[in-house]
């Protein structure tokens, strides 16, 4: 047992455990978080956006009781490990205590405090690109098949997690190729571990191809809506500012390992960083998109500052993490919402956060809080709302009342607090939300949840013998503000008819894509 590791656990429990304590009770989770907790409850090998893995932790979120606390558990607890074996990496390599209090620095204040606080699939994308990476340089430095075939469990469970991954893989293959690591091409065993991960990945890829691909409708749409207007200028830019207070430890890591002498045998890490940002500059990638790549350049960036330091300006060596924490507090109010709303938008203008370009959204604006902020507000008041509409239904009028909101934020949201507030099932033609829905129901009522200010304007109101501009989503700083809840009695068979097409027709479209 290395004589550091005890300091590495100490180190991990402590990146475990301390967002809990920073972000402030009043927000709710993500919207994003409610799909995937959906998917938990509807179990298969695939799903629209993701991969299967993930709905295995919201899986286990619901049957620990499906509190707040599970939700950001998993992140949590994978985001540190990916740390422990970042400092493995560094222990393997021969760095030492200053190697590891940096690295725990740069780990906790950059981007990766606010991916391992959400229950997205990002946190599960980030450690197998780590443990990739942790993999090959260990076979590197021990010669051990063993390491090849953990390579290749990596790579199938990271294809299960995010299809992205697939970039990373592409991307090391290429690095491989063009320094002397080559020879690796000439083990028979890397063959057999490529041969596991196919196999471990061959379930999700029947079931898109029994589901006629839904992801390339998925990134088509992606595409459309918001990859299209990223800039190559700003996704640059963006891979300092995720890291503003530590972006120098991953320079450093990449100069370590691409230019310098001494890291030579790990040049295919250098080499795969620039293969996979030229990629995802053409394919317009968003810019967490990356995040994958940098835990080892981090680890090698921490272990190069060390090494360096150790031989000459000792004296100056404990200025970068003084540096990292100071600036480091100031990017946590970034990071995670650590102060209620109004508090929190009154420091940004003050500060001036908006020349950070974190408070723009994918509108291109700059708005009071951080998109992801905004996602996590106004939630139960939807829940809680649409409750007391449907407390107004008799037992009679219950039994065909469909409610149905425009997007799967509000039905995950509206689901997850459901039970709380006496609501049935919410269903959406949005996302995966889609392929839950029912080929056949009857609708006498329907209580609609919608983003669209015009809904009571739309044609298909005058289907219905009555229709109650309910109430409307309040919570001042949350990203569905204005949104309309509406009472719709008494459809006709029309409605029924035209509703069922749509929900048809737009299946057919999801198969033919």
């Amino acid at each position: 047992m290395h004589k550091y590791n005890r300091l590495l656990y100490i180190l991990a429990l402590v990146k475990l455990i301390l967002p809990f304590f920073l972000q402030h009770s009043v927000y709710e989770p993500h919207r994003d978080e409610f799909l995937y907790l959906a998917e938990g409850r509807h179990m298969a090998w695939g799903f629209m956006e993701v991969p299967p893995l993930l709905s295995v932790f919201a899986w286990l979120t619901h049957l620990f009781g499906n509190g707040f606390f599970w939700i950001k558990f998993w992140p949590s607890l994978i985001g540190a490990l990916t740390f422990v074996i970042g400092g493995k990496l560094i222990l393997n390599l021969g760095g030492g205590t200053y190697a590891l209090f940096l690295a725990f620095l740069c780990f906790f204040f950059s981007a990766y405090m606010r991916v391992d606080y959400l229950f997205q699939p990002n946190f599960l994308e980030i450690f197998f690109y780590t443990l990739i990476a942790y993999s090959l340089v260990r076979y590197i430095q021990t010669n051990n098949n063993s390491w090849l075939y953990l390579n290749g469990l990596s790579m199938g469970l990271g294809m299960l997690s995010k299809y992205s991954i697939a970039f990373f893989i592409l991307s090391v293959m290429i690095g491989l190729l063009l320094t002397r690591q080559r020879k690796i091409f000439l083990n028979r065993h890397f063959y057999f571990s490529s041969i596991l991960a196919f196999i471990i990945f061959l379930p999700n890829l029947l079931w898109q191809a029994s589901h006629h691909f839904p992801v390339v409708f998925h990134m088509s749409e992606l595409r459309e809506t918001q990859l299209q207007y990223i800039s190559p200028v700003t996704f640059l830019i963006d891979q300092v500012v995720m890291f503003l207070p530590c972006f120098f430890v991953w320079m450093s890591g990449w100069w370590y390992v691409t230019i310098t002498k001494k890291g030579n045998d790990y040049r295919f890490l250098g080499l795969a960083w620039v293969a996979e940002i030229i990629m995802l500059l053409i394919f317009h990638g968003k810019n967490y998109y990356s995040l994958g790549l940098y835990p080892p350049l981090l680890a090698f960036g921490c272990l190069y500052r060390e090494q360096f330091t150790s031989q000459r300006l000792r004296v100056l060596r404990w200025l970068p993490p003084i540096f990292i924490v100071v600036a480091g507090l100031w990017f946590t109010v970034l990071l995670l919402p650590v102060m209620e709303p109004t508090r929190l938008a009154a420091f940004y203008k003050k500060n001036h956060f908006e020349k950070t370009g974190l408070l723009k959204w994918e509108d291109l604006r700059n708005h009071p809080l951080p998109q992801d902020f905004a996602d996590m507000q106004g939630w139960e008041e939807m829940a809680r709302k649409m409750g007391a509409a449907y407390a107004t239904l008799d037992s009679s009028e219950k039994k065909n009342t469909v409610l149905f909101c425009d997007n799967y934020g509000i039905a995950g949201a509206v689901n997850y607090y459901g039970e709380k507030y006496g609501l049935p099932n919410a269903y959406s033609d949005n996302a995966s939300f889609l392929y839950w829905m029912p080929d056949h129901m009857k609708i006498d009522n329907l209580l609609l949840l919608t983003d669209d200010e015009q809904e009571m304007e739309h044609p298909f109101i005058k289907n219905f013998k009555s229709a109650i501009l309910w109430d409307s989503i309040t919570s001042p700083y949350a990203r569905e503000k204005g949104d309309l809840i509406i009472l719709l009695k008494g459809a006709n068979d029309e409605f029924n008819q035209m509703f069922l097409e749509k929900i048809k027709k737009d299946k057919i479209k999801l198969r033919m894509q």
